[in-house]
């Protein structure tokens, strides 16, 4: 480890200042293992008695002598990068506090206190902005202030020997004053060099701004660099941070995902690099092409673009952004670390040209002693050898950089004639060529397009967007094996989303994004209506891990109930994010799905976790809701039957749920239905974001004239005495699926004590077949249809009658046999059955393959909005099968109209 005399070779500055203060020198060499804390310097500057008139001389001898700790770690090896940002940044928070501390008495002793219309007592507000905002300040830095006030007002002078001024000309005489404390060369030199050109309008703008003046110019004139620029704005002095927020938040970060952003980063760095060329500053590292600014606009641009829907996204540090765009899956774990590495490397040699002589430089030095001095200090043999290091950083970060900001659109594209010309002649032919198989619909369906009011009215900027995809979906279209319905579902999600430029902007500037677009709404007529309606999901088909990553439910659990808890209490947000987490969720088991890479039985089970998941969230936040609720934890459960009680649940199924509960206090039965029909609210309301579930009650006690909510003790009186057949047959399916597991465990025994009755056999034959006639009645194919058209679930031989042969089968056996009460799903009870002899075995096997071969033949119709309904000889045997287990189950008799045998 070098010494503290060898480091003094490597910075003018830092040798020069040693020697001045010899004091300082051996203060240094005794804590020299010792970091720089906040305590230290706080204790340091109490002990001085600050007033006016040692402000400045105290403030920089404060600099001094941590600079000079601080420097001397870093060259010796002893400072990682963020001990020694942290410890700027820490001096100059230290000395923009202490010095409002120090100036404002004196002005409110000369003019009095600043007061709002209300009387209420303003504060100056300092935000740090740039790097001192992110608290990453390098060592040779200038610092980015501006200056606000929360309201105008006046001062209330209150003496004689006062008078009254404008709350803006008290805050600007305080922000004069802290300028010239920090920024004044005197004998002792500087603190830091302030730069207030980031305040609204720049130089030409007044000093200090209240809040409604900041708002009123993020409103009307407010541009995109500065929506960057304020990412880090982070106010250091004063109050009401909070409502200082409110005004900044929705100027940088969007609601929607701001991909348009891209665009504007693009000319602002294309700008940058050309002021770079002109001066010839390609050795810059801050700015030069590879360089700590192109780290940064990585960083930020995907702040901008998703930080108004992904809040932890709004920190300030670049390289705590960079972890978190690894963990989202937004960068690749491997180009993070590479950002990050040459970040790290970048600012170290930043600060070695800065420690030469204390100057706010960004370029490599000239001569040959200053770049031996440099290499020594960044523990290099040789300069070259640094220079080679450094243009391996630098070449990395420039291709990272390039494969953000690359303009994908540079050149027309080769079938822009096709939409330019749309309605032409040639059309036709073209359309052929391309594989196309009905060319004039082809061509008709652009020429409407493009004559129609949509399109003509569309602003110049969603045009040019629009106009640069159109051409890209026919040629992706065209290479799917159905490019006639692609370029057709295509046009349609286009049309949804023309007046949302950030969705197009996403498709125009990522052409994989519109490839997986049209891959998905080829293959399914459900999938293009679903992006239609939620088009936010467009920005999961970006994560390159779509079809890899493994469902993880526990975060996922996690992950939203932190959401949801950082939402509260608003009501309205909260659903939104519910039904968000809801689509992209089920939008990237879709993905799954259509890649083959899910059984539906696998489907099913992911679409019934994520539902209980859900209606677990939804319960935790409209309990919070009920102003009196007498208990922190509800004594509540969920039970689903349906498909979700099976585990069979499907995209668009709706819930068949029950609310029970368990608690004796006095207002429970009260709090306990409002949070049913609110949890109900919930789920099934339509917001901005869409619905969560349709809901259907009525399958609770006593039905649509039942209570909503009924107690354990209610709901096992009602099934042991007042139940009908059919609801001890939909029982057979029903499960706990969220709230409290006791109250869970207590329906689960009562279900089991409700299935294993001893019932007469022939009454229980009767009811069942009764249930199934009325149901073939409503539902069946009627007429001539049903001798060559086969509805897979309502049919003779389909799913009901599966599920009909089940619930018989526990119904009347499950009174010897216990194992038949579990909620294991049609299949696995089946083979039960099978093997407990009660049906034959291998007729059983036949059942259980049919029952999942219906399944996933009813998916995929569904998948293409079509009906659940295929040629009847095409599943004839299945249809066999099903209807021969039935007879062995019911005998000879069977349900009305069952006529196909």
């Amino acid at each position: 480890m070098p010494s503290l005399t060898d480091i003094k070779e490597t910075s003018r500055y830092l040798s020069r200042l040693l020697e001045a203060k010899p004091a300082l020198a051996t203060e240094v060499e005794t804590m020299l293992h010792q970091p720089v804390s906040e305590q230290e310097l706080s204790g340091w500057l109490e002990a001085q008695q600050l007033s006016e008139d040692n402000l400045k001389p105290v403030l920089r001898k404060l600099k001094q002598r941590a600079y000079a700790r601080i420097a001397a770690r870093d060259l010796m090896g002893l400072a990682p990068l963020a001990e020694v940002t942290e410890c700027m940044t820490l001096i100059a928070e230290l000395a923009v506090r202490k010095t409002v501390e120090i100036l404002g008495p004196g002005l409110i002793n000369r003019y009095g206190t600043p007061r709002g219309a209300d009387g209420s007592v303003q504060e100056l507000i300092v935000l740090g902005m740039g790097k001192l905002g992110g608290r990453e300040l390098n060592v040779s830095s200038d610092i980015d202030l501006i200056f606000v006030f929360p309201e105008d007002g006046e001062t209330d002078a209150a003496s004689a020997n006062s008078r009254s001024i404008s709350n803006a000309e008290f805050f600007t005489r305080l922000g004069r004053g802290l300028i010239n404390a920090i920024a004044d060369a005197t004998e002792d030199g500087q603190v830091f060099r302030v730069d207030m050109r980031l305040r609204p309008n720049g130089d030409s703008g007044p000093l200090v701004c209240s809040f409604e003046m900041l708002e009123n110019y993020f409103v009307v004139q407010g541009r995109e660099w500065e929506r960057y620029a304020w990412i880090k704005a982070r106010p250091m002095t004063g109050g009401r941070h909070d409502e200082l927020d409110q005004i900044r938040l929705p100027f940088v970060f969007r609601k929607y995902f701001d991909f348009g952003a891209i665009n504007a980063m693009r000319e602002l760095h294309a700008q940058i690099r050309r002021e770079v060329a002109k001066k010839d500053m390609a050795d810059n590292v801050k700015l030069g092409p590879g360089g700590i600014r192109e780290i940064e606009f990585i960083a930020q641009v995907f702040q901008l673009i998703r930080g108004g829907r992904d809040a932890p996204l709004q920190i300030k540090p670049t390289r705590k952004v960079l972890a978190l765009l690894a963990e989202r899956g937004i960068l690749t774990p491997e180009v993070a670390g590479e950002l990050d590495s040459g970040y790290d490397f970048l600012r170290r040699l930043e600060h070695r040209l800065q420690y030469l002589d204390d100057a706010q430089t960004h370029s490599l030095p000239i001569s040959t002693e200053d770049r031996r001095r440099v290499a020594s200090a960044m523990n290099f043999s040789s300069f070259e050898a640094l220079l080679e290091e450094l243009d391996d950083h630098r070449a990395t970060v420039s291709r990272h950089f390039e494969q953000v900001f690359a303009d994908p659109n540079q050149g027309e594209h080769a079938l822009a004639g096709l939409w330019d010309d749309a309605g032409g002649d040639a059309q036709e032919e073209q359309f052929e060529n391309l594989g196309y198989r009905n060319p004039p619909a082809a061509a008709q369906r652009l020429a409407t397009l493009r004559a129609a009011p949509l399109y003509q009215q569309m602003s110049q900027d969603i045009r040019s967007r629009f106009d640069v995809l159109v051409p890209r979906l026919i040629e992706a279209a065209a290479a799917l094996p159905n490019p006639d319905e692609t370029l057709s579902r295509g046009v349609d999600l286009l049309e949804s989303i023309s007046r949302r430029a950030a969705y197009l902007a996403l498709l125009q500037q990522y052409p994989q994004a519109l490839q997986k677009v049209a891959e998905l709404v080829s293959s399914s007529s459900w999938a293009a209506s679903y992006l239609q309606r939620h088009p936010i999901l467009l920005d999961e088909l970006l994560d390159p891990r779509l079809l890899e990553v493994a469902f993880d439910w526990a975060a996922f659990r996690l992950q939203l109930r932190e959401r949801l808890a950082e939402l509260e209490p608003d009501t309205e947000q909260q659903m939104d994010v519910l039904r968000e987490a809801h689509h992209a969720q089920s939008f990237r088991l879709l993905t799954k799905d259509i890649a083959g890479m899910l059984t539906v039985e696998a489907l099913s089970d992911r679409l019934s976790a994520l539902a209980d998941i859900l209606l677990e969230a939804a319960i935790e936040c409209a309990w919070k809701k009920i102003a009196k609720r007498h208990i922190e934890t509800p004594k509540f459960a969920v039970i689903s039957y349906g498909k979700l009680g099976g585990k069979e649940l499907g995209y668009a199924s709706d819930l068949d749920l029950v609310f029970l509960f368990d608690d004796d206090a006095s207002d429970a039965a009260e709090n306990y239905s409002r949070l049913g029909t609110r949890l109900n609210t919930w789920l099934s309301a339509q917001t901005s974001a869409g619905q969560l579930f349709e809901t259907d009650l009525r399958l609770r006690p006593n039905g649509d004239s039942g209570l909503v909510v009924s107690s354990i003790e209610a709901f096992r009186k009602y099934q042991l005495e007042s139940a009908w057949v059919w609801e001890h047959q939909a029982l057979t399916r029903a499960r706990f699926s969220a709230g409290d597991p006791a109250v869970g465990e207590a329906f689960e025994r009562i279900r089991c004590e409700v299935l294993r009755q001893q019932r007469d056999l022939d009454s229980l034959r009767d009811e069942v077949l009764a249930m199934r006639k009325k149901m073939l009645e409503a539902h069946g194919t009627k007429g001539d249809q049903r001798d060559t058209v086969f509805d897979l679930k309502h049919d003779p031989g389909g799913l009901v009658d599966v599920e009909f042969i089940v619930q018989f089968l526990v119904l009347g056996h499950a009174h010897q046999h216990a194992e038949l009460t579990g909620n294991l799903g049609n299949i696995a009870l089946l083979r039960i059955a099978g093997s407990l002899g009660l049906i034959p075995a291998d007729l059983a096997e036949k059942v259980r393959d049919t029952y999942r071969d219906y399944r996933r033949m009813q998916h995929v119709l569904r998948l293409n909005g079509a009906r659940p309904r295929v040629a009847k000889e095409t599943v004839q045997q299945r249809v066999d099968a099903v209807r021969e287990l039935w007879r062995f189950v019911f005998g000879d008799q069977r349900a009305a109209g069952n006529n196909s045998e």
